[in-house]
């Protein structure tokens, strides 16, 4: 178990290298108006360091969905500040862990996603392609932040997602695995 800070001192020290992704490679849809609005709020942000927390838990506009639309080069880059922000307790309408655990976590991983747009394809499928794009130090990063929510969870079903999560995937990529 790694305690508070160093973790906190990890996740910057890890992600503080990765490149800010163009403006034209912010969002992975087109549906809808929220990546329209992700764009828009996040066009001009190119340091992740620098986001609110407060903005982090509304954008886009409102709506707290941006983990949900970001491209898997936006997510990357972006996830950070937001890892930050929930270990400071300071977001109230984005749920981080969810989006690290689903598809990896027993109850997701073998849901077809939309079978008539994806065919068989899983969330455990997409979770591992979208996930890939963290190099090994990222991954314990994230594992380590993953841990940590396993072991300050406020409900069963949060530590159980979590702990299947670390099991099904995270720990494995810690290793150099997958």
């Amino acid at each position: 178990m790694t305690n508070l800070a160093d973790l906190k001192e990890q996740i910057r020290a890890t992600f503080a290298t990765v490149p800010a992704p163009p403006a034209w490679c912010l969002s992975n849809s087109r549906e809808g108006t929220e990546p329209e609005l992700l764009e828009r709020d996040f066009r001009d942000k190119r340091d992740w360091r620098l986001l609110t927390p407060a903005f982090l838990d509304w954008a886009p506009d409102g709506f707290a969905s941006a983990l949900s639309f970001f491209s898997d080069e936006a997510f990357r880059f972006y996830l950070p500040a937001y890892l930050l922000a929930d270990l400071h307790g300071q977001l109230q309408s984005v749920d981080v862990l969810f989006h690290l655990t689903h598809g990896l976590d027993n109850g997701s991983k073998d849901q077809r996603i939309n079978p008539l747009r994806y065919g068989s394809r899983t969330w455990f499928d997409h979770a591992c392609y979208k996930f890939s794009i963290f190099h090994e130090d990222q991954a314990r990063a994230i594992a380590a932040f993953v841990e940590h929510r396993r072991d300050h969870a406020t409900t069963d079903l949060e530590r159980t997602q979590a702990q299947e999560a670390l099991q099904n995937y995270w720990l494995a990529r810690t290793m150099g695995h997958r």
